[in-house]
């Protein structure tokens, strides 16, 4: 093609493009494109600034850019490498220790006196709490910021001072200003602490906070050589500096000589939160990708219309003198920039929905979203033009290949359904880029890979359909409505397939998403349920235990989560003894190197469910293990373990594998022995359970009648993971709109695809003598017919497909609701039925000779 025919092509197209921009022709396939741009765009958008914004916030919720985590005192071989680097570096003490309220100067002493001499009693002790105890250096922290009394704090507490959380006030009926005693020593209290950057997501992170200067630890005696304590060597830089330190560090921590020292990165800023925020993005993901495929069918099918429309102008253009290249060149310029377009169109969309959800999931960060970066907008007009590629480019290439007879023949020259070299191409890069999209390659196989099977097994299933419509086609004593709705349907075979094939996947992405909306969602929550045990109490002694449950009792505690509690040491595995070294995950040398938490109870907890194995109660010999335990450590069902509890040597065998949700704020335990009494074992006992509402002193009550307890408050934690629970739903139901808009587009889309041959076949019927109103019933009869069968499909795969994602995406068990495709049969040929009503409603309206008119053209 020479460089005038290259012009001509492009004016051509041009002309084409701004004609029938202006007569609506191209109308809803923009509308399929732009919407589905918008839907991928959003979640893009708001997906890229929220990896910005966590990862931004991963450094301050360290207190720096990485950090150092031993048991003893930083090696000097850390801080020498980190001053190398040119880093700056901070290191804090923390640990678990008792505070107790100590009273004003003479006041202890003259409370004490006065008891004795009233005879009533001995000296009443101070109030003792459990804290987390934090000693940190001028400097601290690096990253993030301090916060007391509601304000940035300028510096660290003075010498002689603590800042304290809240509750501990609360706890010990204190107040600002007041002595509290620690160790060896009374400090003040100075301020209380409403933001600590760096705050440990541990079991012990939950107690109260005490923040202390470092000078002033030595002088409390608290710190002795056989204390468990942590300190934490923070470190802060450049991102060259960081990225030379981490992989020294993390190769100096795993030398064999080196013990109790790990390296925490940016990874690890937020683990109590990661399972939550991850699932988040795999229900906005699965939204935009459900989008997606809908504006493809819609897309396919509008640009089939859209051919079909055009087929007589093209032929007049070759009756003209215009080439098939000068066709195809004009043509594909057309649609290109309609995609363009309307791509353009969806981006802009995409952004304004993602400043709503901005505010939807306000206070998942803590401060304000970095900016977006502009690989969302590319990935959107990428998808919007591989939409275009992928299904509409095909049929309406077709139209260079019309004949001119077709400008006295009709029959000649009509759009075909064949794929070719640019429908081949088309889809591998739809699924490639909705792959992508996804952010994860299990939920991007299983909802492309299952709408691909969907697509052939609708129309297998619709081709079985519409053969026994015909074998059972009615006689001549039903009615004349059921007659023609079937024989028009019989009639076009190729296209009826097609239709109900399209209607089907567009019902299924409805159908998935009403499931998931629903039935996930609603597993989501039950795996933290609004009435989760939001406290935690342990070190209850064996004698206590019938004492502390009937004071749960009368306090008006239900049904508290009760176990016993083994610390014990897994030493040998097979009769091998086994170490640290003979491991290389760092989970499992971590899990050697210390006492874990085991259990017994011969009923196994209705949150574990069993994913290997068999539960058999009062099996002696049996241990059920968590199955990221056992990869950790290398186990299989039949492996013999060997543990040291308390000097006493005790060996099971694994009968059973467990799943775990650690986030589920329930009592978990990495070991569960399927027996109700372990009599020769030393243990105690923990309680999980739900606050009694309306007790402001239950808490102190409690401690008071069992003072050696250990009380753990997770109410805060609780309330911040069901708020960020529903701020997510609302974020997926948000965009559930633009799914239903989207499936709005398939269904007009698909109705509306037989308007040009349904004007025909009325026209002719009118012409012989049918009214109005059996053309109605024809319609609805035919329209209710597709539907209910496209629905009863669609549902039935969508929970097959629904399924897979729960089990393999989502990791929910989930129970398909059965009656889903009588109510999905239902539902899609009422829904076909008023998309039909919207889109073919001129048809019937039109006058019998502009029928016939258009008839005869």
């Amino acid at each position: 093609m020479n460089n005038q025919s290259w012009m001509h092509g492009l004016k051509l197209g041009a002309r084409q493009l701004w004609r029938d921009l202006r007569a609506g022709e191209l109308r809803l396939l923009m509308v399929s494109v732009a919407l589905a741009v918008a839907a991928l765009t959003a979640v893009g958008f708001l997906a890229d600034r929220m990896q910005s914004g966590l990862w931004r916030d991963a450094r301050q919720l360290l207190g720096g850019d990485a950090v150092v985590v031993s048991d003893q005192r930083t090696p000097d071989a850390f801080a020498q490498k980190a001053r190398e680097a040119g880093l700056q570096s901070n290191t804090n003490v923390s640990f678990p220790t008792m505070a107790r309220a100590t009273a004003p100067a003479g006041a202890e002493l003259a409370s004490n006196a006065a008891a004795s001499a009233s005879g009533i009693g001995t000296p009443i002790p101070p109030a003792t709490r459990l804290v987390a105890l934090k000693a940190v250096e001028p400097g601290y922290p690096l990253r993030g910021r301090l916060e007391i009394s509601g304000q940035s704090a300028a510096s660290i507490p003075p010498l002689g001072e603590v800042w304290v959380d809240a509750a501990l006030l609360e706890a010990l009926n204190v107040q600002v200003g007041q002595m509290l005693g620690l160790g060896e020593r009374s400090l003040r209290i100075g301020a209380t602490i409403t933001r600590e950057p760096d705050r440990g997501a541990g079991f012990m992170g939950f107690a109260p906070r005490v923040m202390m200067n470092m000078a002033d630890l030595a002088s409390t005696g608290l710190v002795q050589p056989a204390s468990r304590v942590s300190w934490r060597m923070a470190v802060a830089g450049s991102d060259a500096a960081v990225g030379q330190f981490l992989p020294w560090a993390q190769a100096e921590a795993d030398k064999a000589d080196v013990r109790g020292v790990k390296v925490e990165s940016l990874d690890s800023g937020r683990p109590e939160m990661r399972q939550t925020l991850d699932r988040a993005s795999q229900f906005l993901n699965l939204v935009a990708l459900l989008a997606a495929l809908l504006c493809a069918v819609a897309v396919a099918l509008a640009a089939r219309s859209f051919a079909e429309r055009q087929l007589d102008a093209c032929a007049l253009l070759r009756v003209l003198g215009q080439s098939q290249r000068t066709l195809t060149l004009s043509y594909g310029l057309e649609f290109l920039g309609a995609g363009l377009v309307a791509s353009v169109l969806g981006v802009l969309a995409g952004y304004g929905v993602h400043l709503g959800f901005v505010q939807l999931l306000a206070g998942l960060v803590d401060a304000n979203l970095p900016a977006a970066t502009p690989k969302p907008a590319l990935m959107g007009l990428a998808m919007g033009l591989t939409l275009l590629v992928a299904f509409g480019l095909p049929p309406v290439l077709q139209l260079a290949k019309v004949p001119p007879l077709r400008v006295i023949r009709r029959d000649l020259g009509s759009v075909q359904v064949r794929s070719g070299l640019v429908l081949v191409m088309g889809l591998l890069g739809f699924a490639v880029t909705l792959l992508m999209v996804s952010r994860n390659l299990t939920l991007g196989l299983i909802t492309v890979g299952g709408f691909a099977v969907a697509l052939l097994v609708f129309a297998a299933l619709a081709a079985v359909a519409l053969l026994l419509l015909r074998l059972v086609v009615p006689d001549e004593s039903a009615p004349r409505w059921l007659r023609l709705a079937t024989r028009q349907v019989a009639a076009r075979p190729v296209f009826a397939v097609v239709q109900v094939s399209a209607l089907s996947v567009g019902l299924l992405a409805l159908a998935l998403l009403v499931l998931l909306r629903t039935d996930l969602i609603a597993s989501w929550r039950q795996a933290t349920p609004v009435n989760a045990p939001d406290r935690f109490v342990i070190n209850v002694q064996p004698e206590q235990a019938q004492d502390f449950l009937a004071h749960l009792k009368t306090a008006g505690v239900q049904s508290p989560d009760w176990f016993p509690m083994i610390r014990g040491r897994l030493v040998a595995i097979n009769g091998r003894v086994i170490g640290p070294d003979d491991l290389i995950a760092d989970r499992g040398k971590r899990l050697l190197d210390r006492e874990i938490n085991l259990s017994h109870s011969a009923v196994l907890p209705g949150h574990n469910p069993l994913v290997a194995g068999r539960w058999m109660a009062e099996e002696a010999d049996g241990v059920s293990v968590e199955e990221g335990i056992a990869e950790a450590l290398g186990l299989k069902l039949g492996d013999r373990l060997g543990f040291d509890i308390a000097g006493q040597p005790h060996e099971a065998r694994v009968t059973s594998l467990r799943k775990v949700d650690w986030a589920s704020m329930r009592a978990n335990f990495f070991m569960l022995f399927p027996v109700s009494q372990m009599p020769d074992l030393p243990m105690t006992y923990m309680a999980a359970f739900r606050s009694p509402e309306g007790a402001p002193g239950f808490e102190n009550a409690m401690v008071n009648a069992f003072p050696n307890i250990t009380s753990v408050d997770m109410r805060s934690t609780l309330a911040q993971v069901q708020r960020v629970m529903d701020q997510v739903i609302r974020a997926v139901e948000f965009l559930f709109a633009f799914t239903l808009a989207a499936g709005l587009m398939v269904l007009l889309a698909a109705v509306g695809a037989s308007r040009q041959a349904r004007e025909r076949e009325y026209a002719i019927m009118r012409a012989l003598g049918a009214g109005r109103s059996l053309l109605v019933q024809v319609q609805r009869t035919e329209l209710l017919g597709i539907g209910w069968l496209a629905g009863f499909m669609a549902s039935a795969m969508a929970l097959v497909v629904g399924w897979a994602l729960a089990r393999y995406a989502f990791e929910f068990a989930w129970q398909p609701p059965l009656w889903a495709p009588l109510a999905g049969g239902l539902a899609g040929a009422l829904l076909a039925w008023g998309a039909g009503s919207l889109s073919l409603a001129g048809v019937l309206r039109q006058p019998v000779v502009q029928t016939l008119r258009q008839a005869a053209q």
